[in-house]
């Protein structure tokens, strides 16, 4: 890992992640807030266009990308607009290589280990949230 590819992805990054903000805003305003149509549809839209990057611009692909243009894109830009992204294309290269298990493993332990992650999260925030104040 060097300096370059470090700043690389982080540009991209950057731009992903206003990229997310910008969009999932957008649609909130637009659909409303009552159910998060804004993340779903980011997290569609990005795994869409990973799954669509990653073969067009892979060895096989029809389009020539250099290595940190393809990090910038795929880890960068798409990590920043929605994780799900990767998640997703991580998936699918299990069920391409076969690795039905891992690939069920992947999906199940993610969604249920993230579901726990974030409600022991919420618990611990109510729990410092309500401690007086010193």
């Amino acid at each position: 890992m060097n300096m370059l590819n470090t700043l690389t992805i982080a540009l991209g990054g950057a731009i992903g992640s206003v990229m997310r903000y910008w969009f999932s805003g957008l649609i909130a305003r637009v659909w409303g807030e009552t159910f998060p149509w804004g993340t779903i549809i980011v997290n569609i839209t990005g795994c869409f266009v990973i799954g669509l990057f990653f073969t067009a611009t892979g060895s096989e692909g029809r389009l020539l990308v250099p290595p940190i243009w393809r990090q910038f894109f795929m880890i960068g830009i798409c990590g920043g607009y929605t994780t799900f992204s990767s998640f997703s294309l991580q998936t699918l290269n299990l069920a391409n290589d076969g690795e039905w298990l891992r690939a069920g493993a992947n999906v199940l332990l993610s969604v249920a280990l993230c579901l726990v992650a974030v409600w022991v999260g919420h618990v611990l925030a109510l729990q410092i949230n309500s401690m007086k104040g010193s």
